[in-house]
């Protein structure tokens, strides 16, 4: 099914657009919590609560040279991007198109930086990962959004454990054994990797939520994706992993999520 077409069957519901929580959009979506959703349906649960809140002002969040929507779409979807990333030289390398903003999110002066420019939607994809002090990110994002705005973290979580692994591993180690899984991969090229901290990246709400209150957001939603295709090249290690997701997922054991989106609004 189409982004335009998720779309349209919301609009389509017995509910108002505008009145539909955030959870009965991804619903309206087919959200299940196997991972393969999280990556097809990102960019359709944007759009999806663009619509039903009427949030035109975006904030992309790392977007630098690889930004979710292309220049054309802007127009198509009614919405002005901003894209934000602590390198200029990522920054450079985005289509043109779209407002820049270069500085780190998480950083304490951000808001004083920015100053008066305010978004109604900010989100991002394996961004808060990379991040030391999320709950300055969050801080922050709450400050950069209007009232009744909303915020989108897509990462992968702990304690899956391909992410257990890079979080215990000497980054020097951890990228060789991403290139020997993937050899295609370019450290300098279309895609760079960076350091990972795993700050608060969990898919249970009792991880997250009580701090999203406390900045001020309301209507916080986490939405845990069990599976990743990490140990699909290593034989008997990929099938027992197979077996644990698989049982993970049934019991919706959130300790073992594999990826989660964070949604709120504030």
């Amino acid at each position: 099914m189409s982004i335009h077409q998720n779309i349209t069957s919301i609009e389509a519901g017995s509910v108002p657009l505008h009145t539909r929580s955030i959870r009965d959009i991804a619903d309206s979506l087919g959200y299940t919590s196997d991972w393969n959703w999280s990556w097809s349906n990102y960019k359709s649960m944007i759009l999806a609560m663009t619509e039903a809140y009427g949030l035109r002002r975006h904030l992309e969040i790392g977007g630098g040279r690889d930004p979710l929507f292309s220049p054309g779409e802007l127009g198509v979807h009614g919405i002005d991007v901003t894209l934000n990333d602590l390198s200029q030289k990522e920054l450079d390398l985005a289509p043109a198109g779209f407002s820049k903003l270069c500085c780190d999110i998480a950083a304490p002066s951000t808001l004083a930086a920015i100053g008066s420019n305010r978004f109604d939607f900010a989100y991002c994809r394996m961004v808060m990962e990379h991040v030391e002090d999320t709950a300055r990110m969050w801080r922050n994002i709450h400050g950069l959004l209007t009232p009744g705005g909303a915020a989108l973290s897509f990462f992968p979580t702990l304690f899956a454990p391909p992410f257990v692994i890079n979080e215990l591993m000497p980054e020097r180690l951890s990228r060789a054994v991403l290139h020997a899984l993937f050899p295609d991969r370019r450290d300098e090229g279309d895609n760079p990797k960076f350091p990972a901290y795993y700050n608060l990246c969990r898919g249970d709400e009792a991880a997250i939520t009580p701090l999203l209150r406390e900045i001020g957001f309301r209507d916080v939603v986490v939405l845990p994706f069990y599976g990743y295709s990490y140990f699909w090249k290593i034989p008997v290690i990929k099938q027992i992993d197979a077996a644990f997701t698989q049982v993970a997922r049934q019991r919706d054991w959130r300790t073992f999520t594999s990826f989660a989106y964070v949604i709120a609004r504030k």
